[in-house]
């Protein structure tokens, strides 16, 4: 209920503060740093981007042939010689270069065709060390952080790397696309970028370019990493579940089989529709390992919290959206468990739950815009993998979270991949 009662009840109480834009500075003049009617107009005019059915078809046919030229095929070169493959890394890279073309309308094709070919990619990484460092700025007083900055040392010196790499790769995003839209190929490569593009927004070219800039950069942030972390945690949790496997598994063959050979990576959002039970296997993913797992608010006036706590103003609150989803007052006794079961009525359909009490995609005014998207993509990865492939998670390593803002896995996920005799 406090919950409910700052994201939602008492939205225009509790924004973001004035911490928050310097902790995540390298976000600029991006919507995830914007309050009020700044904050209003930028989420209009994205979420009016989004809805587009030309957007959904042109993001799902992305999907499909990646699924099809790169995912499949690689899992299918580490079947023979069951070779150990760390699939945190593998879904990390598929989803980077979704949300590039997505983006921009190119796929730099982190996601090799090889298992041969993997090698560092220094813009990529960059925002798993910027997820880092914005944690570390949460937790260390804010003078210390400043002064690293100063002096250029620890965390701070690696920031500066990651954010120039991102920046650089972001420019030259940025420079394809306008050459794409000035020598009028757009029709063959549409991107949200150029769609940005075409915004007026009264102010020099440097101005522009840095609104593209930043405003790419939170879409790249919120469609990357985020998906990619509760895809790793889902296929972890199947794969030690074998039950939930089979059951996902006879979902898709009771409802698909009839058609044609590579129906399963043309699934459009009807039929994905159908497949109830990996939903609620997604949600119950995302519910025990929400990809960010922590929110920052700051409240505007004083308040008192439903729980009877007194906020003053400019306080800073911090809820975690990790210990939500493990509470038996909210979940039940059986809160632990990984349970898709309970995302599903008795006459088979999605249970909805009031999003302040599954919170993975936020609450309120500012819930996530890209949920449908999101949802999407995870249902067509997952139901492509686990219909062809078994997934065998190596018992003799480590899965735990890293610490982080978003919630990736410390030391990957370790796997063997098979092939599914259906």
């Amino acid at each position: 209920m406090n919950v409910h009662h700052i994201t939602s009840k008492k939205f225009s109480n509790y924004g973001k503060g004035s911490d928050f834009p310097e902790i995540f500075d390298v976000f600029g003049v991006g919507i995830f740093n914007l309050d009020s009617n700044e904050w209003k107009q930028e989420r209009a005019l994205l979420h009016s981007l989004l809805k587009r059915k030309s957007f959904e078809i042109f993001h799902q046919n992305n999907i499909q042939k990646k699924l099809e030229n790169c995912l499949l095929p690689l899992l299918d070169l580490s079947c023979e010689g069951v070779q150990v493959i760390d699939l945190q890394d593998i879904l990390e890279r598929f989803t980077f270069d979704i949300a590039c073309t997505f983006l921009f309308g190119f796929d730099p094709n982190s996601l090799p065709y090889n298992l041969n070919e993997f090698a560092d990619v220094a813009y990529m990484k960059a925002i798993s060390v910027l997820d880092d460092t914005h944690l570390i700025r949460h937790c260390i007083p804010k003078c210390i952080w400043k002064l690293q900055k100063w002096l250029q040392i620890g965390q701070e010196r690696k920031r500066k790397v990651a954010r120039e790499n991102l920046h650089q790769f972001l420019y030259k995003c940025i420079t394809y696309s306008e050459v794409e839209k000035n020598i009028g190929v757009e029709e063959y490569h549409p991107c949200l970028l150029k769609e940005l593009m075409k915004r007026d927004l009264k102010n020099d070219e440097m101005s522009k370019k840095h609104y593209l800039r930043d405003t790419a950069l939170n879409l790249l942030a919120a469609g990357d990493g985020p998906i990619s972390s509760g895809l790793s945690w889902f296929f972890w949790l199947v794969s030690t579940h074998p039950i939930v496997e089979a059951k996902i598994v006879q979902e898709i063959k009771d409802n698909y089989l009839a058609q044609k050979e590579n129906f399963i990576t043309n699934l459009n959002t009807e039929q994905l529709d159908k497949l109830v039970y990996l939903h609620g296997a997604i949600c119950e993913a995302l519910r025990l390992y929400p990809p960010v797992p922590f929110e920052h608010k700051c409240a505007v006036k004083s308040d008192v919290l439903p729980s009877g706590h007194h906020v003053s103003p400019n306080t800073k609150l911090i809820y975690s959206l990790y210990a939500m989803g493990r509470m038996e007052e909210i979940w039940g006794e059986d809160c632990l468990e990984f349970k898709p079961e309970r995302w599903i009525s008795d006459n088979g359909h999605i249970i909805h739950v009031p999003s302040y009490k599954f919170i993975a995609f936020n609450a309120g005014p500012r819930s996530c815009i890209g949920k449908g998207i999101s949802l999407i993509q995870m249902k067509m990865v997952a139901a492509a993998m686990l219909w062809r492939f078994h997934i065998h998670v190596v018992e003799s390593q480590s899965v735990t979270p890293k610490i982080s803002i978003v919630l990736r896995m410390e030391h990957g996920l370790k796997v063997k991949v098979s092939k599914r005799c259906i």
